[in-house]
């Protein structure tokens, strides 16, 4: 399938990597179908484009690359909602912000993706352990200019 994005242009991608989030991510509710874009191999942080409109993409990355004590804790019936056995069929990712010369993950509102089905769901915790915006690396100059 090709899809159309603001910044890669068009995409080809096979259906079978299309992640649906049922319910919507949060203030997009009506934006389901995902496809993650690797911007280079091996990249630590990837696209997440909304195959619906070539203007919505997020950030995203997985957490535990960055902070090695995140564990979402989901609950059984969130669990039967997407259809895991265990937490070990899902990926877990997050979304990334720049606030300054720092980018930041919503650890608060993890994006749980089936690996299996590809359907996916965003959480939000109540556990207040962590934040919309827990540091997750300082850009340098050089870097930031490019990124601008």
């Amino acid at each position: 399938m090709l899809i159309q994005t603001s910044r890669f242009g068009q995409v080809e991608v096979d259906d079978s990597r299309i992640i649906t989030f049922s319910k919507g991510i949060l203030g997009f509710p009506a934006y389901k179908r995902y496809v993650l874009i690797e911007p280079a191999q091996d990249a630590t942080f990837w696209w997440l484009q909304s195959i619906e409109t070539p203007d919505l993409a997020f950030v995203v990355t997985d957490p535990s690359l960055f902070v090695s004590s995140y564990r979402v804790p989901i609950r059984p019936e969130q669990m039967a909602d997407l259809g895991l056995g265990s937490i070990e069929e899902a990926q877990v990712l997050v979304i990334v912000n720049k606030r300054g010369n720092v980018l930041t993950g919503n650890l608060q509102g993890p994006l749980v993706v089936n690996l299996n089905t590809h359907t996916a769901e965003q959480l939000v915790l109540s556990e207040r352990r962590f934040t919309t915006r827990v540091p997750l690396v300082e850009l340098h100059q050089g870097v930031e200019a490019m990124a601008g």
